[in-house]
């Protein structure tokens, strides 16, 4: 079927809302934006779902959604009745049709036949992963794109395990939503006959206090937190998503006193009015939290994300000034904290473990080791840190953190994905404890640097939307395996490690990656200055990711490379 005449097929369909064949009837003759909507069904990978709302097959709304759910029920089916007995929990966020997004799919499973327990209101994620687990539920759904611009939404499939599902499993349901036609074959059970009869039970705050119960178990120094409490300020801002409740929550019931909220983004809306994007990795969501600190002499401002599952921070500089710190930069902090508090206090077993992407800074490495911790690499997404902890568990190991560069942590193994929530209560036990000694993270994070040498990183985002960029973005990866760079910037290649064929080339020699690392798209450089660069599509947007890291002697000759490295790179991909 051609790209037009998909259009047509949703045209001509008789049961398709009014709103939705408005929105095709307004591309009629805009060749673009027809190809645009239909070149190709949204790609459901370990990730899920995630893209633009909207009509059509490229996009987000009730049939992809309600298509991608008959999918999975059929993969739940095929594990059989006591599967199906287990059941799928859904929870959604805080965006534009998360809600309308989980009763559909709530709506699919019934009919087909799987028990459901779709929570009442917003959700953090972490809260689902860790709800899965605690009940048994064979899957789990959860209706969020996580950070993303307001215009987009997403559809995350979970495991048994509480994990995002692992590449086979996610193959499978794939297999089985290209098998299915989009309106003939799905069909959706009434909502209130399905509760009614025990097809769909409900999850009420009931469900919070187990979940809330175990990141208070995780406490590792919880009376610095009461020692602290009388003078140290926190500030919390939700960016408008379903943190809104539980950080504000757990920082309360730790013992914090002065929990500051920022009350025009504890709104919950969709639209996230008062920032361009509702991302905690921007310095701009922090804007009026910042302003908010400097008239309360706050001492830890804390944002998170839509779905609650990334955590940024900002803290005073020894200038006064709040600036905010980086993914890695708090990774780095997280495990110097974990490892030197459980070592004092005598909780730190002989066998002990933290985990990150391999995308993530090498500091944590250089921690990791002189203390006598082991530190493990994956492919980027909390799926792969989620089996890596499930090997090492089983092997009696300890595991202390597992972190991405991209703001998710995670500190207790009662979850299998980030949780801004559990972040949040350990960052401020941390920043509690530091306070306690006259200093802020930032300065821990300068007497890091001193300790452990200067690591610098950069993350480069090449946006490449549309059709246009599928194209530009599958030839530049194309280049990048069959004929890499020599050098970047005048510094020579030393070694080039293929993620997708498994083999790492320096000079004549080729070696064997570990087979863990082997099977995703990702080329990663290692240059004769020391740093490396490493390169993938992303998995969720339009765009290629870039991973600059160095480590150098000091912080302003880190910058110059970083920005050698930089402008080479968009130089490549022009």
């Amino acid at each position: 079927m051609t790209v037009f005449e998909k259009y047509q097929q949703w045209l001509n369909y008789a049961g398709l809302d009014e709103a939705s064949r408005a929105e095709l009837l307004a591309m009629e003759g805009d060749e673009k934006a027809i190809k645009d909507a239909f070149y190709a069904p949204l790609s459901f990978g370990t990730a899920g779902l995630r893209g633009i709302m909207g009509a059509g097959l490229n996009r987000m709304n009730i049939y992809t959604v309600a298509w991608a759910t008959k999918g999975l029920a059929l993969y739940i089916a095929e594990n059989g009745k006591e599967a199906c007995e287990k059941g799928c929990a859904i929870a959604y966020d805080s965006r534009n049709n998360s809600p309308l997004f989980a009763r559909i799919s709530a709506e699919v499973l019934a009919a087909e036949g799987i028990k459901v327990y779709l929570f009442d209101e917003l959700r953090p994620t972490p809260e689902l992963s860790f709800a899965i687990r605690r009940n048994g539920y064979f899957a789990g759904i959860n209706i969020t794109a996580s950070h993303n611009p307001k215009e987009y939404n997403g559809y995350k499939v979970y495991g048994a395990d509480g994990a995002q599902l692992s590449p086979a499993a996610a193959s499978k349901v794939s297999a089985y939503i290209d098998s299915l036609d989009i309106f003939n074959d799905v069909k959706r059970a009434n909502y209130d006959e399905a509760i009614a009869s025990g097809m769909i039970t409900i999850l009420d705050k009931g469900e919070d206090e187990y979940f809330l119960n175990q990141i208070l178990s995780c406490a590792i120094n919880p009376d610095a937190v009461k020692k602290a409490a009388d003078d140290f300020k926190v500030i919390y801002t939700p960016l408008h998503g379903s943190g809104y409740r539980l950080v504000p929550e757990v920082l309360r019931r730790m013992g914090l006193k002065h929990i500051l909220c920022v009350e025009e983004q504890m709104v919950i809306d969709g639209n996230f009015p008062t920032v361009a994007s509702p991302n905690p990795e921007n310095r701009e969501g922090f804007t009026i939290a910042i302003e908010m600190a400097k008239q309360n002499d706050v001492d830890l401002i804390i944002g998170t994300d839509p779905d609650a599952d990334r955590a940024g921070t900002a803290v005073r500089n020894r200038e006064g000034e709040y600036v905010t710190l980086t993914g890695n930069q708090m990774g780095v902090l997280l495990l110097e904290y974990i490892i030197h508090c459980r070592k004092e206090l005598g909780t730190l077993a002989p066998k002990a473990l933290a985990i990150t992407s391999n995308v993530s800074t090498r500091m944590t490495e250089a921690v990791a080791k002189e203390n006598g911790v082991v530190m493990d690499y994956c492919f980027t997404g909390f799926r792969f840190i989620a089996d890596r902890m499930n090997r090492y568990i089983a092997d009696g190991y300890q595991f202390l953190l597992g972190f991405e560069e991209s703001y998710g942590y995670l500190m207790g193994d009662y979850a299998r994905d980030k949780d801004a929530v559990g972040a949040a209560a350990m960052i401020a036990e941390m920043a509690a404890y530091y306070h306690l000694q006259g200093k802020t993270l930032y300065d821990v994070m300068m007497e890091c640097y001193e300790k452990y040498g200067y690591y610098s990183e950069l993350t480069m985002n090449l946006v490449m939307p549309g059709l246009d960029g599928l194209e530009k973005m599958q030839k530049l990866m194309k280049m990048l395996h069959e004929d890499p760079p020599k050098s970047f910037a005048g510094f020579g290649v030393v070694s080039v490690a293929n993620h997708l064929t498994g083999k790492k080339k320096t000079g004549d020699l080729v070696e064997d990656l570990p087979e863990h690392l082997i099977g995703s798209n990702v080329i990663a450089f290692t240059l004769d200055n020391g740093a490396e660069l490493i390169i993938r599509p992303s998995g969720t947007e339009p765009k290629i990711k870039v991973y600059i890291m160095v480590k150098v002697d000091s912080m302003e000759k880190a910058e110059e490379i970083k920005a050698s490295l930089s402008s080479a790179v968009k130089a490549l991909a022009e």
